[in-house]
């Protein structure tokens, strides 16, 4: 018997497996496995412009933003100063996460069937949101829709980016990739 403890692996993965390769491998006709696209990092971004007034409320969007995604959020500072917008060099202004691997399969999963379908008068994702290389990006205006976040202790509703790059080579690929791992479309 093994002292490892045998993991299972994400329940979408495991339908991509058994269910989504070979569909592709239908659809679009490929002559190697290698070739059927997949999933490569998911990154979830939140801009925050107030945090140059509000250094806790960026703290606070790091803390939701780990619960969320299962990983500690990296603070991500201003490149270069802008007076308008008091601004500088070197300040806090957002959060960022890189997803890969398992924790990335888990939020695709929990993103497709929990919390997008929370989203109030939600007709589905857009499909002009490729960027004509297979990754697809994802504007979302509440941070509440996860079941993760407490909305009794939320301070700001903030937005994020959640951009899933995939090994697609056009967006048409990368379209149904997503849709038949669950993504719901906009018909």
């Amino acid at each position: 018997m093994s002292t490892e403890a045998a993991v299972a692996s994400p329940r979408l993965l495991a339908r991509y497996r058994e269910d989504v390769q070979a569909k592709l491998k239908d659809e679009f006709s490929y002559g190697n496995v290698h070739q059927i696209p997949t999933l490569s990092k998911i990154v979830v971004n939140v801009g925050l412009g107030e945090a140059t007034q509000n250094a806790k409320l960026l703290e606070r969007t790091a803390d939701e933003l780990a619960a969320i995604t299962g990983q500690k959020a990296i603070i991500r500072r201003a490149r270069k100063s802008v007076a308008n917008f008091k601004l500088r060099q070197g300040q806090p202004i957002g959060a960022m996460v890189t997803l890969r691997g398992e924790r990335m399969w888990e939020f695709f999963d929990r993103l497709t069937s929990v919390a997008l379908p929370r989203v109030r008068d939600f007709r589905g994702a857009s499909t002009r949101a490729f960027d004509g290389r297979g990754n697809y990006t994802l504007g979302i205006r509440e941070q509440i829709i996860f079941p993760e976040v407490d909305y009794d202790k939320v301070e700001k509703i903030t937005g994020m980016n959640v951009t899933v790059c995939t090994t697609a080579r056009t967006d048409a690929e990368a379209r149904a990739l997503l849709a038949h791992l669950g993504m719901p479309f906009r018909r």
